[in-house]
């Protein structure tokens, strides 16, 4: 087998006897890290400081997640345009704090025979909020309720920057 020492040395290909001698005289442990490769890789290292390493990296890049929040405002057909204002503008402020928004309108007793009603309802709010949020699932149907997920504006790269540096290589030149 191959054996890869502590600090990264290649040894070469040893017996397994020999591979096992070496690492009990370092204190360390032989760990098969690649057992599909002709000969089979092994390595000595200490197994429990790299299991305590990898448990780290996860745990880093489990904090490095973003995690997207979903709020939701709940409407019916014949929601008041003024109380629908009010949701939409919380709405607003949750798509900019960058959270996706459902939209749900929750049909009761034989409103569900109107399903215009709510679906023009939706388009106006997805109007209302275009300039920050996308329609990221178009309304649908799901039981007694229409639903509609909006999402926020991909964030466009700052074109303030741009402008700033022509006018300081212009400035440049002029000196």
């Amino acid at each position: 087998m191959r054996v890869i020492a502590h600090d990264g040395q290649n040894l070469g290909v040893v017996p397994i006897q020999e591979a096992l001698r070496l690492a009990r005289e370092r204190q360390l442990d032989l760990v098969e890290v690649s057992p599909q490769a002709d000969p089979p890789v092994c390595r000595i290292l200490d197994y429990g400081k790299y299991l305590y390493e990898q448990q780290k990296k996860e745990r880093e890049a489990k904090k490095a997640q973003k995690i997207i929040e979903v709020k939701e405002i709940r409407l019916r057909p014949k929601t008041d345009p003024h109380h629908r204002g009010f949701k939409v503008r919380d709405a607003r402020k949750w798509l900019e704090q960058g959270m996706k928004v459902k939209v749900r309108i929750r049909f009761r007793g034989r409103e569900i025979t109107h399903p215009e009603v709510a679906l023009q309802d939706l388009e106006e709010i997805s109007q209302e909020l275009s300039d920050v949020a996308h329609v990221e699932v178009q309304p649908n149907m799901e039981e007694r309720t229409m639903l509609m997920v909006l999402a926020p504006q991909p964030k466009k790269k700052s074109s303030k920057e741009e402008p700033s540096r022509a006018k300081e290589e212009v400035s440049q030149s002029h000196v």
